[in-house]
């Protein structure tokens, strides 16, 4: 596969980057890193071996979703399944792509190609694609705005530009810029307005700005969003639509939004989308928006797991501080959506509260969407269960499957940036990565048995000795800390959650850092009723849960010592290998294990928050 495509686009994604006054850090792209992690490295290899081919399987041979677009590349048949279907097959294919880079595998590609091949007869003379409309009438098109046809051309546009980064193949690039100008002919200034019923298409279209240098695709991915609250959400005469216009982002123009409201994933989609265009144009407009919105997100709307959007209802929010455990929705996508833009906003501020919560909807909330088989998934991630919630091997609606697909070999792409100033480190996994400063070139090769062990050892590479400066986060969960420079420790000053190490660096220069992680109590905002009188447990970035197959005795009067003290013990053969916490309650010993991990044994109840004794 083919890599030279990927510095130019670097170097346009960085100039992108720098020429707003709001943007800190460049990411340092996933194709330059490569994960060797304890805890990581067994999913992506879970994710190629087994993930990919499940949704391979239900693609192709489970569902019609495949069959949709040889359907409509002969325009003769039915469609089958959901309107919006076809974005899972895009969305599978990017993480298809994503993992080609990690594991190449021509077999895989064969497949992509295979895929896009069916993609091409599948779009219309004019630009457009989507089955829905190909099959049941193209005379319907672009006439109810709930309809997801730009939500699944986003995807589509996503997985192309993925694709063609990875393996310099432009075949659905062409087809996604096809698409867009498609777009472009029936809206925009002067044209028809139009309002996405579900967001995507817009940080799509940034992605195919920065891979293209066509500046046409950022306009209008601003102009879309300068398109809400205006009431031109009309959907269409034709709509069906049942949800206020608050459900979907279109009450109130971005601008002037202050608070998260209706579908979660949507939400996600949105600040997205709004911060990549601020990072393009500096609009302090959507910049304080996005920072109004993280506050009412994460202060008053997320649950301890970093999962957002409290009710089935609406897939989305509801009150302040109302956060149910049991029927709590937290679905997979909003928590890999509370990954991609919090990503986004730490990129811009260079502020490690971000990457807290990121590290917090990854390591909780996102990676407990799949088992760790690698084989079913859940759509809702509630914080307590009866024991009748379990894991699926795909749903009618699989936006959750689709999209874990995709999340998964992109991890990689969360653990760097850089800036005029340095390096800055947001994550902690084995890895060796390769980054430009200045003019020169340094690897870091990263070493540790995170999230079990709070050490971590990271050795610069280079060929000339060169002055910068390493930012290294240190997480909101840790108390207590120490760093080593070739194994004398330091005072480092911090600033915005960062240890600022700045020196000369040469060949083989190592940094230790240590940071303790005890299992300690939390508590929630004295305001979040429903847990009231109870504590969760967390140790480092990791929540912990009861499950009754550790706890079967009277399980749910099962409480916890205010100053509980736990043991600590790695299990190599439990769950694949957790460390557990187990703690005295009268006479019982309760054992904890991490969230992610619950459900991957026998059917039991299970909750985070334990009420105290």
């Amino acid at each position: 596969m083919r890599k030279l495509l990927l510095p130019a686009l670097l170097a346009l994604l960085a100039s992108c980057s720098t020429s707003a006054p709001t943007q800190t850090l460049t990411p340092v792209n996933f194709s330059e890193v490569t994960i060797d992690d304890a805890f990581w490295g067994p999913r992506l290899q879970s994710h190629k071996d087994v993930t990919l081919k499940v949704c391979i399987d239900q693609i192709e041979n489970q569902t019609g979703r495949i069959r949709n677009f040889e359907n409509a590349a002969k325009g003769e048949g039915a469609h089958s399944g959901i309107f919006f279907d076809d974005s899972d097959v895009y969305k599978a294919l990017e993480g298809m792509a994503y993992s080609l880079q990690n594991h190449p595998d021509p077999e895989l590609e064969a497949k992509c190609d295979e895929w896009i091949d069916k993609f091409a007869a599948a779009q219309q003379p004019d630009g457009y694609i989507n089955t829905y409309y190909t099959l049941t009438g193209l005379e319907n098109r672009w006439d109810n705005m709930d309809k997801h046809e730009m939500y699944c051309a986003g995807h589509m546009i996503e997985a192309g530009v993925a694709y063609y980064n990875v393996t310099g193949k432009r075949k659905l690039l062409d087809i996604c810029i096809r698409m867009a100008d498609h777009l472009m002919t029936v809206f925009g200034p002067g044209k028809r307005h139009w309002v996405p019923g579900h967001e995507e298409i817009e940080l799509a279209l940034v992605k195919l700005y920065r891979t293209t240098g066509e500046k046409k695709y950022l306009d209008f991915a601003q102009w879309l969003l300068e398109q809400r609250g205006h009431g031109y959400g009309s959907y269409g005469a034709k709509s069906d639509r049942k949800w206020p216009t608050q459900y979907y982002q279109d009450d109130v123009p971005v601008r002037e939004q202050t608070d998260i409201s209706g579908h979660a994933v949507r939400s996600m989609y949105l600040f997205c989308g709004m911060a990549d265009v601020a990072a393009c144009t500096g609009d302090q407009g959507y910049i304080d928006a996005l920072d109004r919105l993280w506050d009412d997100v994460v202060l008053r709307n997320m649950y301890i797991t970093g999962g957002i959007g409290q009710s089935r209802h609406n897939e989305g929010f509801t009150e302040d501080y109302s956060l149910p455990n049991l029927t709590a929705y937290c679905e997979t996508c909003a928590s890999v959506g509370m990954v991609l833009w919090n990503w986004r906003m730490n990129q811009r501020t260079g502020d490690a509260k971000y990457a807290d919560v990121l590290e917090r909807s990854m390591y909780n909330g996102a990676l407990a969407g799949i088992s760790l088989a690698g084989d079913r998934f859940f759509y809702v991630n509630p914080l307590e269960s009866l024991g009748n919630h379990h894991r699926q091997p795909w749903y009618g609606c699989a936006c959750c499957p689709s999209q874990i697909c995709r999340f998964l070999p992109s991890i990689g792409n969360y653990i760097y940036g850089t800036s005029k100033d340095g390096i800055w480190v947001n994550l902690y996994m084995g890895n060796r990565a390769t980054m430009k400063v200045g003019r020169k070139t340094l690897t870091i090769k990263q070493e540790t048995e995170y999230p079990w062990k709070g050490a971590v050892s990271l050795t610069v590479g280079t060929k000339t000795p060169v002055r910068t400066t390493v930012h290294l986060r240190i997480p909101g969960w840790c108390k207590a800390w120490s760093i080593a420079i070739n194994g004398e420790k330091m005072p480092t000053p911090v600033e915005k959650g960062y240890a600022i190490l700045e020196r000369k660096w040469s060949d083989g220069d190592r940094i230790t850092l240590d940071l303790e992680m005890p299992a300690r109590l939390v508590a929630a905002d004295p305001r979040t009723k429903e847990d009231e009188g109870c504590r969760a447990v967390q140790r480092g970035p990791l929540v912990y849960c009861l499950e009754e197959v550790d706890n079967p005795e009277a399980f749910d009067s099962l409480k916890l010592c205010e100053d509980a003290a736990f043991e600590e013990t790695f299990e190599p053969d439990l769950l694949r290998g957790v460390v557990s916490l187990s703690t005295a309650s009268g006479e019982k010993t309760l054992k904890f294990i991490p969230y992610y991990a619950w459900d991957n044994r026998e059917a039991g109840r299970m909750k985070v928050w334990i009420p105290l004794e």
